[in-house]
C-alpha cells in the first residue's frame, strides 16, 4: 500500500463499488476453498482412501505446490496483465480445478485427476490471494478507513457459505461432482461481474500500477524485493502469521476430519462443526477493527492468541460433541486476527510497503498451505488429534511475537470519518 497522497477524483459511489468489488472477490475465495474443505470426507471415500490422514495429505501437499507456485508468479502476473485480468484468470483456474477435483472423485474415481484439480485450485488461489490484498489494501487508503479486518472477514464469509452448502450438500447426499461443478460456475460468473467495478489504474504501488509507473529493471526490483527481509520487526510480525495462518490453515483442512476420525462423529457433522470454526472467524474479524481501535494490536494479538491456544487444547481432549463445538469456536475466534493486522503492520509508516506485504503474505501463505499437509504426516504417526500440538507451540510463539504489529507513531488509528485524502488514514 503506497504512503504517496491518495487520489481525491472518485466520487464516494465509485469508492463504495470498488470496495463492494473487492469485498465480493475475497468472498469467492473463501467459497472456493471451504466447497472442497467441507467435502474432504466425501472425496476421501470416493477415492476408497481408507482411514489414512497421509494420503489426503499428500493430496493438500499437491495444492500447497500449486499454491506456492501461484503466490511466486502473482506479482510479475499482475504487474503484465493489471488486477482485472489477473483475477479472472486466477478464479477461472480455481474453477477449473473445482470442476476436476469434482469429476476425478465421483466420476473417474481418480487420484490423479483429483491431484491436478487441487494443484490447479491451489495455484489459482494463491495467485488471486496475494493480489486481492494488494488491492484491499489501495481501497482502504483511498477510503481512509481501517478495512482488511473485514475483507478477510468477507474471505470468512464465504467459507460459512461453502461450509453450509458442504454440509447440506453431505446431508442430502448430492454427489460431489454436481455440487464442486455448481460452485465452479458461480465463482467464474461472480468474478466476472466484479472486477467491472474495480478501478483499472488503481494506484497499487509498484508491483501493480504496471505502465503506470516508470519502468523499472527486474533486477532492481528483485534487490528492492529482497531487501525487506533484513528487517527483524518484519521477520517477528511474519511470526504472528505463522502461528496465525498455520492454526486457520490446518483448522480449515483438519477440523472435519478429525471430528470424523478423532471424536466419532458422521461426515454431515464434521462440516458442521467445520461451520462453526469458519462462523467464529467472520465474526472474530467483523468485530476486529473496532476492538483494534480499542485496545491496540498488541493487546488484540495476545488476546486471540491465548483464547486460540485454550480452544484447541478443549478441542484436542474432547468430550461430549458440545465441549468439541466450544473449543471450536474459541479457536476460531483465536485465529481471526492475525492475518489481516499483518498486512496492515507490514505496511505501516515504512519505505516499500508494498514488498513487505508481499513478503509477510508469503510467510503467511506458506504457513496456511504447507501447515496442513505436516499435521497430516504427524497424524499418521501420532494421531490426527495429537498433532494439533504443534499448532499451540505456534500460537505460544505468536504471542510472544506479538509487539512486533503496534502502530506506528506516523499511523495510529485515524477517525472513521478521515478525509480519503489522509495518507495516514
Amino acid at each position: 500500500m503506497s504512503q504517496t497522497t491518495p487520489t481525491t477524483s472518485r466520487s464516494r459511489r465509485e469508492l463504495t463499488a470498488w470496495r463492494n468489488a473487492v469485498f465480493v472477490i475475497f468472498i469467492l475465495s473463501g467459497l472456493a476453498m471451504a466447497t472442497w474443505v467441507a467435502r474432504i470426507p466425501g472425496v476421501r471415500d470416493g477415492l476408497d482412501l481408507g482411514k489414512d490422514p497421509s494420503a489426503i495429505g499428500l493430496l493438500i501437499l499437491g495444492m500447497s505446490v500449486g499454491a506456492i507456485i501461484g503466490l511466486a508468479l502473482s506479482s510479475p502476473v499482475l504487474v503484465r496483465f493489471g488486477p482485472h485480468k489477473g483475477m479472472v484468470a486466477g478464479l477461472t483456474i480455481v474453477s477449473v480445478g473445482l470442476v476436476l477435483l469434482g469429476v476425478g472423485t465421483s466420476v473417474a474415481h481418480s487420484i490423479p485427476l483429483v491431484a491436478v484439480g487441487l494443484i490447479l485450485l491451489g495455484f489459482g488461489n494463491g495467485m488471486v490471494d496475494v493480489m486481492m490484498n494488494v488491492e484491499g489494501t489501495a481501497v482502504e487508503r483511498e477510503i481512509g478507513k481501517t478495512l482488511m479486518p473485514l475483507m478477510h472477514a468477507c474471505f470468512s464469509l464465504g467459507t460459512v457459505l461453502g461450509a453450509g452448502i458442504g454440509a447440506a450438500s453431505a446431508a442430502l447426499d448430492i454427489d460431489v461432482s454436481w455440487h464442486l461443478i455448481a460452485i465452479a460456475v458461480v465463482i467464474f460468473a461472480g468474478v466476472i461481474v466484479a472486477v467491472r467495478y474495480i478501478p483499472r489504474e488503481a494506484e497499487l504501488g509498484d508491483e501493480a500500477a504496471g505502465a503506470a509507473q516508470p519502468k523499472v529493471p527486474f533486477g532492481q526490483r528483485m534487490r528492492d524485493s529482497l531487501a525487506v527481509w533484513a528487517d527483524w520487526r518484519l521477520i517477528l510480525i511474519g511470526v504472528v502469521m505463522l502461528g496465525m495462518a498455520f492454526g486457520e490453515g490446518s483448522a480449515n483442512d483438519w477440523i472435519s476430519l478429525a471430528v470424523v476420525d478423532g471424536h466419532g462423529q458422521d461426515n454431515s457433522t464434521g462440516a458442521v462443526v467445520f461451520g462453526f470454526f469458519v462462523a467464529a472467524m467472520t465474526i472474530g474479524r467483523v468485530a476486529g477493527g473496532p476492538l483494534v481501535d480499542r485496545i491496540g494490536r498488541v493487546v488484540a494479538i495476545r488476546i486471540t492468541a491465548g483464547l486460540g491456544a485454550a480452544g484447541l487444547l478443549i478441542f484436542i481432549l474432547g468430550g461430549p460433541l458440545w465441549l468439541v463445538v466450544i473449543g471450536t469456536v474459541l479457536w476460531g475466534f483465536g485465529v481471526s486476527l492475525g492475518f489481516p493486522l499483518g498486512m496492515s503492520a507490514a505496511a505501516d509508516g515504512a519505505a516499500n510497503p508494498a514488498a513487505r506485504v508481499s513478503a509477510v503474505a508469503i510467510i503467511g501463505y506458506c504457513a496456511f498451505l504447507v501447515g496442513p499437509p505436516v499435521i497430516g504426516f504427524l497424524g499418521k504417526e501420532f494421531g490426527l488429534l495429537n498433532a494439533l500440538y504443534l499448532i499451540l507451540v505456534l500460537l505460544v510463539a505468536a504471542f510472544l511475537a506479538a509487539p512486533a504489529v503496534r502502530e506506528s507513531s506516523r499511523s495510529r488509528k485515524q477517525p472513521a470519518a478521515a478525509s480519503a485524502s489522509d495518507p495516514a488514514a
